[in-house]
């Protein structure tokens, strides 16, 4: 005799259900598209649209855009009149009057065609019986003339706006409605066939009809999404540019503010050794100098350490200024392209950060002219003036189409975000002559002269100054200013003399000249940035 434990096994899982073959499965989803289509939201408003109107000189004139725009409309009160007008004219055993109004019945759903097609349908199949019994037409039930065009005037509306499947399930069930009203009066001739070919016609018309404008749709919308994916990733793409080009200028600038805080951290420390016996609170002064520029530096570099790019290397020697901008030029010669500089104004020392900012506009601008303009010579123009630096980098038309190039083609950008950095401005684009320029502006405005202590009067200061040696550019001009564009009666930059005396560096390299030129005869440099600035 066994012990029970009192605990059962579990039942046996039981099956989920019968799992439908694909006939099932086919005749499951067609059902629900019947559903779908043809009962649910069968009274649904769904009126005809308005056709696109394009705009010409034949549909501006006075109701011509109204009468296009509604050609659907038209059509179907054409039909609609027709189809009456066919009942008016047939009909065996009826007055004319009971004729007219038995043909207003009959045409009823094509007249609600126009705003619910689908219950449109759906009555027209009862009503077209109906009228034919009431016209006289037993040999031709369920479908008289008037109702015949009718029945194909409302199933092609609302198969086309129901789709192809519908217009498959319409033209079932028409064949089924037909084939049972014949086989339950069961006597005389029928036009089920001829009527049931005809729809098949219609409706396998407005099927096509129905599929290229879905294609349509779809190609248009799949348009729509790559060019919204394609602004989207230019979008990301420049604002990516755009870091990465202000990164670059951070590091490199990193080099001119780290040199500035390094020699303030040192002045600092070294200036109370140059006072005897300085008071504690000066020491005290400079110490905390000291130490804040030293914070400085070390916050600086952690600061680059952030803006680093894993493949940065630091470089062996300082970032270069336009001092170097010879070197450069002349490294541009050698690769084939004669290149031309021309300065105006008086040269001076500029703050580091605008120096090297507009080295690197230069050296961009010719490497542009070196992949984008073969065959072409270049000019570089720099205009000192005492508000800023003006530079100019035209090259003239190609003469050969250039190669493919393998840069990413975000120059200019980087130039943009150079010139945004200093608060200047930079412009580019093709001139007339079919080159391409670079102009841009740099504010570095001059420091405040210093009061000069007055001089002692003595008989030397009364002697005449020797005159300048003949091969000595005289920059500074009359009223000991720079004078860019002075000729008299021409506004200039900074003076007013009669002549503007220029330095210029021909194409060759090995060789300088200084020339002095009329200033009807000194080359137009169309630095409007610069005048605009002096202007303010």
């Amino acid at each position: 005799m066994t012990q029970s434990t009192g605990f059962t096994s579990p039942p046996p899982p039981r099956p989920s259900g019968i799992r439908k073959g694909p006939e099932a499965q086919f005749i499951s989803a067609g059902l629900r598209g019947f559903r779908d289509d043809l009962l649910r939201g069968a009274w649904a408003y769904r009126p005809l649209p308005e056709l696109p109107v394009s705009d010409s000189e034949t549909t501006r004139l006075p109701g011509v855009r109204f009468l296009v725009s509604r050609a659907l409309h038209l059509v179907v009160f054409g039909a609609v009149v027709f189809a009456f007008l066919v009942g008016l004219t047939a009909g065996y055993y009826v007055s004319l009057p009971e004729r007219a109004v038995i043909g207003l019945v009959a045409v009823s759903p094509a007249v609600l065609a126009a705003t619910r097609p689908v219950a449109a349908w759906w009555l027209s199949l009862p009503v077209g019986c109906v009228a034919s019994v009431l016209m006289g037409y037993g040999d031709e039930i369920p479908f008289n003339p008037s109702s015949y065009l009718v029945t194909l005037l409302v199933a092609a509306v609302a198969a086309a706006w129901q789709g192809p499947r519908a217009a498959l399930w319409m033209w079932l069930v028409t064949a089924g409605f037909s084939l049972f009203v014949r086989g339950l009066i069961g006597f005389g001739s029928s036009n089920v066939v001829p009527l049931l070919f005809l729809l098949g016609l219609v409706l396998c018309a407005v099927s096509i009809w129905h599929f290229r404008r879905t294609a349509r749709e779809t190609v248009r919308e799949a348009h729509r999404e790559v060019s919204a994916e394609r602004s989207a990733t230019a979008a990301e793409r420049t604002r990516a540019v755009r870091l990465e080009e202000r990164t670059t200028i951070a590091r490199e600038l990193h080099d001119v503010v780290a040199h500035h805080m390094s020699v303030v951290a040192i002045q600092a420390e070294a200036a109370p050794y140059r006072v005897e016996d300085p008071p504690q609170e000066l020491a005290d002064a400079f110490a905390a100098i000291r130490e804040n520029a030293v914070a400085a530096l070390t916050e600086l570099r952690r600061v680059l350490g952030v803006v680093r790019a894993d493949d940065y290397e630091a470089p062996d020697a300082p970032q270069p200024v336009l001092a170097d901008l010879d070197r450069l030029l002349d490294g541009v010669r050698e690769a084939g392209v004669a290149v031309e500089k021309l300065v105006t104004g008086r040269r001076r020392e500029l703050p580091q950060g605008v120096e090297l900012s507009a080295y690197r506009m230069v050296q961009e601008a010719l490497s542009n002219v070196l992949r984008h303009a073969p065959g072409a010579s270049a000019r570089v123009e720099l205009a000192y003036v005492p508000v800023g630096l003006g530079l100019r980098v035209v090259n003239d038309a190609p003469e050969r189409p250039a190669d493919p190039s393998p840069g990413a083609g975000h120059g200019l950008t980087g130039m943009r975000e150079r010139a945004a950095v200093l608060g200047g401005e930079l412009h580019a684009g093709p001139d007339e002559a079919g080159g391409f320029e670079v102009s841009a502006f740099l504010p570095a405005p001059l420091p405040p002269p210093e009061e000069a202590a007055p001089a002692d009067p003595s008989p030397a200061s009364d002697a005449p100054r020797p005159p300048a040696p003949a091969d000595t550019p005289d920059v500074a001009g009359a009223t000991g200013t720079p004078d860019v564009a002075g000729a008299t009666g021409t506004p200039d930059v900074a003076g007013a003399t009669d002549t503007t005396r220029i330095t210029t560096l021909p194409r060759t390299p090995d060789v300088a000249r200084t020339t002095e030129t009329p200033a009807a005869e000194v080359p137009t440099t169309p630095l409007s940035l610069v005048k605009k600035e002096e202007e303010r």
